[in-house]
Protein backbone atom coordinates (compact mmCIF):
# COMPACT_ATOMS: atom_id res chain seq x y z
CA UNK A 1 0.00 0.00 0.00
CA UNK A 2 2.72 2.45 0.94
CA UNK A 3 5.25 2.06 -1.88
CA UNK A 4 3.25 3.46 -4.86
CA UNK A 5 1.90 6.37 -2.78
CA UNK A 6 5.33 7.43 -1.48
CA UNK A 7 7.09 6.97 -4.83
CA UNK A 8 4.50 9.06 -6.66
CA UNK A 9 4.13 11.70 -3.96
CA UNK A 10 7.78 12.26 -3.03
CA UNK A 11 10.36 10.17 -4.91
CA UNK A 12 9.08 11.25 -8.34
CA UNK A 13 9.68 14.87 -7.32
CA UNK A 14 13.42 14.25 -6.99
CA UNK A 15 13.48 12.10 -10.11
CA UNK A 16 11.98 14.82 -12.30
CA UNK A 17 14.19 17.44 -10.66
CA UNK A 18 17.27 15.42 -11.60
CA UNK A 19 15.91 15.20 -15.15
CA UNK A 20 15.79 19.03 -15.34
CA UNK A 21 12.01 19.59 -15.16
CA UNK A 22 11.03 22.95 -13.65
CA UNK A 23 9.82 23.18 -10.04
CA UNK A 24 6.44 24.54 -11.15
CA UNK A 25 5.78 21.63 -13.51
CA UNK A 26 6.98 19.06 -10.99
CA UNK A 27 4.83 20.38 -8.15
CA UNK A 28 1.71 20.75 -10.30
CA UNK A 29 1.74 17.35 -11.98
CA UNK A 30 3.03 15.26 -9.08
CA UNK A 31 0.24 16.77 -6.97
CA UNK A 32 -2.48 16.26 -9.59
CA UNK A 33 -1.65 12.57 -10.09
CA UNK A 34 -2.48 11.99 -6.41
CA UNK A 35 -6.17 12.71 -7.14
CA UNK A 36 -7.25 9.02 -7.16
CA UNK A 37 -6.43 8.76 -3.44
CA UNK A 38 -8.90 11.60 -2.86
CA UNK A 39 -11.66 10.20 -5.06
CA UNK A 40 -11.34 6.50 -4.17
CA UNK A 41 -14.44 6.49 -1.90
CA UNK A 42 -16.55 7.15 -5.01
CA UNK A 43 -15.69 3.85 -6.69
CA UNK A 44 -14.92 1.73 -3.63
CA UNK A 45 -18.54 0.40 -3.32
CA UNK A 46 -18.43 -0.95 -6.89
CA UNK A 47 -15.24 -3.01 -6.60
CA UNK A 48 -16.96 -5.91 -4.86
CA UNK A 49 -19.59 -6.25 -7.61
CA UNK A 50 -17.27 -8.03 -10.02
CA UNK A 51 -14.57 -10.14 -8.37
CA UNK A 52 -13.19 -11.00 -4.93
CA UNK A 53 -11.07 -8.54 -2.99
CA UNK A 54 -8.11 -10.89 -3.31
CA UNK A 55 -8.42 -10.76 -7.11
CA UNK A 56 -8.10 -6.98 -7.08
CA UNK A 57 -5.26 -7.03 -4.53
CA UNK A 58 -3.19 -9.21 -6.86
CA UNK A 59 -4.35 -7.45 -10.05
CA UNK A 60 -3.45 -3.96 -8.80
CA UNK A 61 -0.02 -5.07 -7.57
CA UNK A 62 0.85 -6.72 -10.88
CA UNK A 63 -0.60 -3.82 -12.90
CA UNK A 64 1.38 -1.26 -10.89
CA UNK A 65 4.51 -3.36 -11.30
CA UNK A 66 4.10 -3.53 -15.07
CA UNK A 67 3.43 0.20 -15.38
CA UNK A 68 6.47 1.09 -13.24
CA UNK A 69 8.54 -0.83 -15.81
CA UNK A 70 7.05 1.30 -18.59
CA UNK A 71 7.85 4.44 -16.56
CA UNK A 72 11.49 3.33 -16.60
CA UNK A 73 11.38 2.92 -20.39
CA UNK A 74 9.65 6.28 -20.87
CA UNK A 75 12.62 8.14 -19.35
CA UNK A 76 14.62 7.44 -22.52
CA UNK A 77 12.04 9.00 -24.86
CA UNK A 78 12.04 12.63 -26.14
CA UNK A 79 8.76 13.63 -24.47
CA UNK A 80 9.39 11.53 -21.38
CA UNK A 81 7.79 13.89 -18.86
CA UNK A 82 4.27 13.83 -20.33
CA UNK A 83 4.40 10.08 -20.88
CA UNK A 84 5.82 9.37 -17.41
CA UNK A 85 3.13 11.51 -15.74
CA UNK A 86 0.39 9.67 -17.66
CA UNK A 87 1.82 6.30 -16.60
CA UNK A 88 2.16 7.45 -12.99
CA UNK A 89 -1.51 8.43 -13.03
CA UNK A 90 -2.37 4.84 -14.00
CA UNK A 91 -0.29 3.66 -11.04
CA UNK A 92 -2.12 6.15 -8.81
CA UNK A 93 -5.51 4.75 -9.83
CA UNK A 94 -4.25 1.20 -9.34
CA UNK A 95 -2.64 2.07 -6.00
CA UNK A 96 -5.76 3.80 -4.67
CA UNK A 97 -7.88 0.80 -5.68
CA UNK A 98 -5.35 -1.47 -3.99
CA UNK A 99 -5.78 0.49 -0.75
CA UNK A 100 -9.53 -0.15 -0.89
CA UNK A 101 -9.30 -3.89 -1.47
CA UNK A 102 -6.30 -4.48 0.82
CA UNK A 103 -8.19 -2.87 3.71
CA UNK A 104 -11.22 -4.91 2.67
CA UNK A 105 -9.27 -8.18 2.87
CA UNK A 106 -7.90 -7.15 6.26
CA UNK A 107 -11.38 -6.56 7.64
CA UNK A 108 -13.20 -9.45 5.96
CA UNK A 109 -10.84 -12.38 6.57
CA UNK A 110 -9.41 -11.51 10.00
CA UNK A 111 -11.28 -11.81 13.27
CA UNK A 112 -11.65 -8.69 15.41
CA UNK A 113 -8.95 -9.97 17.77
CA UNK A 114 -6.55 -10.54 14.86
CA UNK A 115 -7.38 -7.12 13.44
CA UNK A 116 -6.39 -5.53 16.74
CA UNK A 117 -3.34 -7.78 17.00
CA UNK A 118 -1.87 -6.82 13.62
CA UNK A 119 -3.01 -3.20 13.23
CA UNK A 120 0.28 -1.96 14.70
CA UNK A 121 2.19 -4.04 12.17
CA UNK A 122 0.11 -2.60 9.35
CA UNK A 123 0.97 0.95 10.39
CA UNK A 124 4.62 0.03 10.93
CA UNK A 125 4.98 -1.42 7.42
CA UNK A 126 3.25 1.58 5.85
CA UNK A 127 5.80 3.84 7.52
CA UNK A 128 8.55 1.42 6.53
CA UNK A 129 7.55 2.15 2.93
CA UNK A 130 8.32 5.84 3.56
CA UNK A 131 11.78 5.00 4.86
CA UNK A 132 12.44 2.47 2.10
CA UNK A 133 11.27 4.81 -0.68
CA UNK A 134 12.31 8.33 0.35
CA UNK A 135 15.38 6.97 2.13
CA UNK A 136 16.53 3.78 0.42
CA UNK A 137 15.42 4.37 -3.17
CA UNK A 138 16.59 7.99 -3.24
CA UNK A 139 19.92 6.97 -1.70
CA UNK A 140 20.22 4.21 -4.31
CA UNK A 141 19.54 6.70 -7.09
CA UNK A 142 22.25 8.99 -5.75
CA UNK A 143 24.76 6.14 -5.70
CA UNK A 144 23.91 5.03 -9.23
CA UNK A 145 23.96 8.55 -10.68
CA UNK A 146 27.69 8.80 -9.98
CA UNK A 147 28.36 5.61 -11.96
CA UNK A 148 25.61 5.33 -14.61
CA UNK A 149 24.23 8.85 -15.08
CA UNK A 150 20.91 10.37 -14.06
CA UNK A 151 18.54 8.73 -16.56
CA UNK A 152 19.97 5.24 -16.09
CA UNK A 153 19.94 5.61 -12.31
CA UNK A 154 16.29 6.62 -12.07
CA UNK A 155 15.27 4.03 -14.65
CA UNK A 156 16.93 1.42 -12.44
CA UNK A 157 14.97 2.69 -9.42
CA UNK A 158 11.68 2.43 -11.37
CA UNK A 159 12.58 -1.12 -12.47
CA UNK A 160 13.33 -1.96 -8.83
CA UNK A 161 9.84 -0.72 -7.83
CA UNK A 162 8.40 -2.79 -10.68
CA UNK A 163 10.18 -5.93 -9.51
CA UNK A 164 9.02 -5.48 -5.89
CA UNK A 165 5.36 -5.14 -6.85
CA UNK A 166 5.43 -7.96 -9.40
CA UNK A 167 7.04 -10.32 -6.91
CA UNK A 168 4.53 -9.33 -4.22
CA UNK A 169 1.67 -9.90 -6.65
CA UNK A 170 2.90 -13.39 -7.52
CA UNK A 171 3.54 -14.18 -3.85
CA UNK A 172 0.06 -13.01 -2.83
CA UNK A 173 -1.63 -15.28 -5.37
CA UNK A 174 -0.69 -18.09 -3.01
CA UNK A 175 -0.75 -16.42 0.39
CA UNK A 176 -3.58 -13.86 0.55
CA UNK A 177 -6.81 -15.54 1.70
CA UNK A 178 -10.11 -14.91 -0.05
CA UNK A 179 -13.24 -13.94 1.81
CA UNK A 180 -15.73 -16.70 2.53
CA UNK A 181 -19.09 -16.96 0.78
CA UNK A 182 -20.80 -15.36 3.77
CA UNK A 183 -18.52 -12.34 3.46
CA UNK A 184 -19.39 -11.72 -0.20
CA UNK A 185 -22.13 -9.30 -1.07
CA UNK A 186 -24.46 -9.79 -4.03
CA UNK A 187 -25.67 -6.20 -4.29
CA UNK A 188 -26.86 -4.93 -7.65
CA UNK A 189 -25.51 -1.79 -9.29
CA UNK A 190 -28.70 0.09 -8.36
CA UNK A 191 -28.42 -0.99 -4.72
CA UNK A 192 -24.80 0.13 -4.60
CA UNK A 193 -25.72 3.52 -6.08
CA UNK A 194 -28.47 3.93 -3.49
CA UNK A 195 -26.07 3.00 -0.71
CA UNK A 196 -23.45 5.46 -2.01
CA UNK A 197 -26.01 8.26 -2.12
CA UNK A 198 -27.09 7.44 1.45
CA UNK A 199 -23.47 7.57 2.61
CA UNK A 200 -22.94 10.97 0.94
CA UNK A 201 -26.25 12.38 2.21
CA UNK A 202 -25.67 11.35 5.82
CA UNK A 203 -22.09 12.63 5.70
CA UNK A 204 -23.14 16.16 4.74
CA UNK A 205 -26.08 16.05 7.18
CA UNK A 206 -23.76 15.83 10.20
CA UNK A 207 -23.85 18.72 12.63
CA UNK A 208 -21.16 21.38 12.06
CA UNK A 209 -19.96 19.42 9.00
CA UNK A 210 -19.14 22.60 7.05
CA UNK A 211 -16.83 23.77 9.83
CA UNK A 212 -15.34 20.30 10.13
CA UNK A 213 -14.64 20.14 6.38
CA UNK A 214 -12.94 23.54 6.58
CA UNK A 215 -10.85 22.23 9.46
CA UNK A 216 -9.79 19.12 7.52
CA UNK A 217 -8.90 21.22 4.46
CA UNK A 218 -6.98 23.93 6.33
CA UNK A 219 -5.17 21.93 9.01
CA UNK A 220 -2.61 20.72 6.43
CA UNK A 221 -2.88 23.74 4.11
CA UNK A 222 0.68 24.97 4.71
CA UNK A 223 2.02 21.44 4.40
CA UNK A 224 0.47 21.24 0.94
CA UNK A 225 2.86 24.00 -0.17
CA UNK A 226 5.86 22.58 1.68
CA UNK A 227 5.75 18.89 0.79
CA UNK A 228 6.65 19.27 -2.89
CA UNK A 229 9.11 22.13 -2.56
CA UNK A 230 11.29 20.98 0.34
CA UNK A 231 13.03 18.16 -1.61
CA UNK A 232 13.59 20.59 -4.50
CA UNK A 233 14.96 23.21 -2.07
CA UNK A 234 17.31 20.69 -0.50
CA UNK A 235 18.61 19.65 -3.93
CA UNK A 236 18.83 23.11 -5.54
CA UNK A 237 22.37 24.57 -5.86
CA UNK A 238 23.50 27.07 -3.24
CA UNK A 239 23.76 29.69 -5.99
CA UNK A 240 20.01 29.23 -6.55
CA UNK A 241 19.32 29.71 -2.81
CA UNK A 242 19.04 25.97 -2.16
CA UNK A 243 21.17 23.78 0.09
CA UNK A 244 23.00 21.87 -2.65
CA UNK A 245 22.46 18.38 -1.21
CA UNK A 246 22.85 15.31 -3.39
CA UNK A 247 20.35 12.43 -3.59
CA UNK A 248 22.26 10.36 -1.06
CA UNK A 249 22.17 13.13 1.54
CA UNK A 250 18.48 13.82 0.89
CA UNK A 251 17.68 10.12 1.17
CA UNK A 252 19.53 9.91 4.48
CA UNK A 253 18.42 13.18 6.15
CA UNK A 254 14.92 13.61 4.73
CA UNK A 255 13.89 10.06 3.82
CA UNK A 256 15.44 8.08 6.68
CA UNK A 257 16.08 10.30 9.71
CA UNK A 258 12.98 12.41 8.97
CA UNK A 259 10.68 9.40 8.54
CA UNK A 260 11.96 7.86 11.77
CA UNK A 261 11.31 11.13 13.61
CA UNK A 262 7.78 11.15 12.15
CA UNK A 263 7.10 7.68 13.57
CA UNK A 264 8.48 8.65 16.99
CA UNK A 265 6.40 11.84 17.04
CA UNK A 266 3.26 9.89 16.12
CA UNK A 267 3.81 7.35 18.89
CA UNK A 268 4.43 9.98 21.58
CA UNK A 269 1.48 12.04 20.39
CA UNK A 270 -0.84 9.07 20.87
CA UNK A 271 0.20 8.73 24.51
CA UNK A 272 -0.04 12.50 25.01
CA UNK A 273 -3.59 12.65 23.63
CA UNK A 274 -4.70 9.60 25.63
CA UNK A 275 -3.41 11.29 28.80
CA UNK A 276 -4.99 14.74 28.29
CA UNK A 277 -7.78 14.17 25.75
CA UNK A 278 -8.17 15.48 22.21
CA UNK A 279 -10.16 18.60 23.08
CA UNK A 280 -7.45 19.92 25.44
CA UNK A 281 -4.60 19.09 23.08
CA UNK A 282 -5.95 19.89 19.59
CA UNK A 283 -4.62 23.46 19.42
CA UNK A 284 -1.23 22.37 20.81
CA UNK A 285 -1.12 19.63 18.16
CA UNK A 286 -1.91 22.21 15.48
CA UNK A 287 1.03 24.31 16.72
CA UNK A 288 3.32 21.26 16.76
CA UNK A 289 2.28 20.48 13.19
CA UNK A 290 2.67 23.95 11.67
CA UNK A 291 5.29 25.93 13.60
CA UNK A 292 8.23 23.60 12.76
CA UNK A 293 7.88 24.57 9.09
CA UNK A 294 9.84 27.65 10.17
CA UNK A 295 12.93 25.40 10.11
CA UNK A 296 12.98 25.59 6.32
CA UNK A 297 12.76 29.37 6.44
CA UNK A 298 15.83 29.44 8.69
CA UNK A 299 17.66 27.01 6.39
CA UNK A 300 16.77 29.16 3.38
CA UNK A 301 17.98 32.35 5.07
CA UNK A 302 21.28 31.05 6.47
CA UNK A 303 21.99 28.19 4.02
CA UNK A 304 24.17 26.25 6.47
CA UNK A 305 26.65 23.71 5.13
CA UNK A 306 26.95 21.67 8.35
CA UNK A 307 25.27 18.31 7.91
CA UNK A 308 24.17 18.07 11.55
CA UNK A 309 22.35 21.41 11.34
CA UNK A 310 20.46 20.48 8.18
CA UNK A 311 19.65 16.96 9.38
CA UNK A 312 18.69 18.24 12.84
CA UNK A 313 16.32 20.80 11.36
CA UNK A 314 14.64 18.19 9.17
CA UNK A 315 14.30 15.77 12.10
CA UNK A 316 12.76 18.52 14.26
CA UNK A 317 10.22 19.40 11.56
CA UNK A 318 9.31 15.77 10.90
CA UNK A 319 8.91 15.06 14.61
CA UNK A 320 6.43 17.94 14.90
CA UNK A 321 4.73 16.76 11.72
CA UNK A 322 4.18 13.28 13.17
CA UNK A 323 3.15 14.67 16.57
CA UNK A 324 0.55 17.02 15.10
CA UNK A 325 -0.72 14.75 12.32
CA UNK A 326 -2.21 12.30 14.84
CA UNK A 327 -4.55 15.04 16.07
CA UNK A 328 -6.20 15.40 12.66
CA UNK A 329 -6.50 11.62 12.22
CA UNK A 330 -8.10 11.16 15.63
CA UNK A 331 -10.45 14.11 15.07
CA UNK A 332 -11.77 12.48 11.90
CA UNK A 333 -12.24 9.18 13.75
CA UNK A 334 -13.99 10.67 16.78
CA UNK A 335 -15.94 13.64 15.38
CA UNK A 336 -16.72 12.75 11.77
CA UNK A 337 -16.71 8.95 11.41
CA UNK A 338 -19.24 8.02 14.18
CA UNK A 339 -22.71 7.19 12.92
CA UNK A 340 -24.40 4.69 10.64
CA UNK A 341 -21.52 4.52 8.10
CA UNK A 342 -18.30 5.08 10.10
CA UNK A 343 -15.88 3.48 7.63
CA UNK A 344 -17.33 5.23 4.59
CA UNK A 345 -17.49 8.60 6.36
CA UNK A 346 -13.90 8.22 7.53
CA UNK A 347 -12.91 7.45 3.94
CA UNK A 348 -14.67 10.61 2.76
CA UNK A 349 -12.91 12.62 5.45
CA UNK A 350 -9.49 11.28 4.43
CA UNK A 351 -10.33 12.05 0.80
CA UNK A 352 -11.10 15.65 1.71
CA UNK A 353 -7.88 15.76 3.73
CA UNK A 354 -5.87 14.62 0.71
CA UNK A 355 -7.59 17.25 -1.40
CA UNK A 356 -6.52 19.90 1.11
CA UNK A 357 -2.89 18.89 0.53
CA UNK A 358 -3.17 18.31 -3.22
CA UNK A 359 -4.61 21.70 -4.19
CA UNK A 360 -1.91 23.92 -2.62
CA UNK A 361 0.69 21.40 -3.75
CA UNK A 362 -0.36 21.88 -7.38
CA UNK A 363 0.44 25.59 -7.21
CA UNK A 364 3.38 25.49 -4.81
CA UNK A 365 5.92 25.33 -7.64
CA UNK A 366 4.54 28.43 -9.32
CA UNK A 367 4.63 30.33 -6.02
CA UNK A 368 8.17 29.09 -5.32
CA UNK A 369 9.41 30.10 -8.77
CA UNK A 370 7.80 33.52 -8.37
CA UNK A 371 9.05 34.30 -4.85
CA UNK A 372 12.27 32.28 -4.56
CA UNK A 373 12.86 29.80 -1.75
CA UNK A 374 13.43 32.31 1.07
CA UNK A 375 10.27 34.32 0.45
CA UNK A 376 8.35 31.16 -0.39
CA UNK A 377 8.93 29.84 3.14
CA UNK A 378 7.83 33.20 4.57
CA UNK A 379 4.66 32.72 2.53
CA UNK A 380 4.32 29.21 4.02
CA UNK A 381 4.41 30.60 7.55
CA UNK A 382 1.65 33.05 6.62
CA UNK A 383 -0.28 30.09 5.16
CA UNK A 384 -0.28 28.42 8.60
CA UNK A 385 -2.51 31.14 10.08
CA UNK A 386 -5.84 29.74 8.76
CA UNK A 387 -5.12 26.42 10.48
CA UNK A 388 -4.79 28.14 13.87
CA UNK A 389 -7.98 30.13 13.33
CA UNK A 390 -10.09 27.14 12.24
CA UNK A 391 -8.68 24.91 15.01
CA UNK A 392 -9.74 27.43 17.64
CA UNK A 393 -13.21 27.65 16.11
CA UNK A 394 -13.64 23.87 15.90
CA UNK A 395 -12.53 23.46 19.50
CA UNK A 396 -15.35 25.76 20.58
CA UNK A 397 -17.88 23.86 18.46
CA UNK A 398 -16.87 20.47 19.83
CA UNK A 399 -17.13 21.84 23.37
CA UNK A 400 -20.59 23.20 22.58
CA UNK A 401 -21.62 19.83 21.10
CA UNK A 402 -20.50 17.99 24.25
CA UNK A 403 -22.47 20.42 26.44
CA UNK A 404 -25.57 19.93 24.29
Amino acid sequence: MGLPFVVLNMVSVLMFSGLKISDAQIAFWTSLIMLPWTLKPLWSPFVGLFKTKKFFVVLTQILSGIVFFFVALSLYLPHFFALAVALLFVIAFSGATHDIVADGVYMSVLSQSDQAKYIGWQGAFYNLAKIAATGGLVYLAGSLIEQWGTVNAWACVMVFCSAILLLLGLYHIQTVPSETETDKKTSSFREVMAELWEVIRTFFAKKYIVWYICFILLYRFAEGFVIKIVPLFLKAPIANNGLGLNEQQIGLYYGTFGAMAFVLGSLLSGYYISFRGLKKTLFILCCAFNIPFSVYLLLAVFQPSEAWLIAGGIVFEYFGYGFGYVGLTLFMMQQIAPGKHPMAHYAFATGIMNLGVMLPGMFSGFVSDWLGYKYFFIFVMIATIPSFVITGRVNKLTSKQVNE
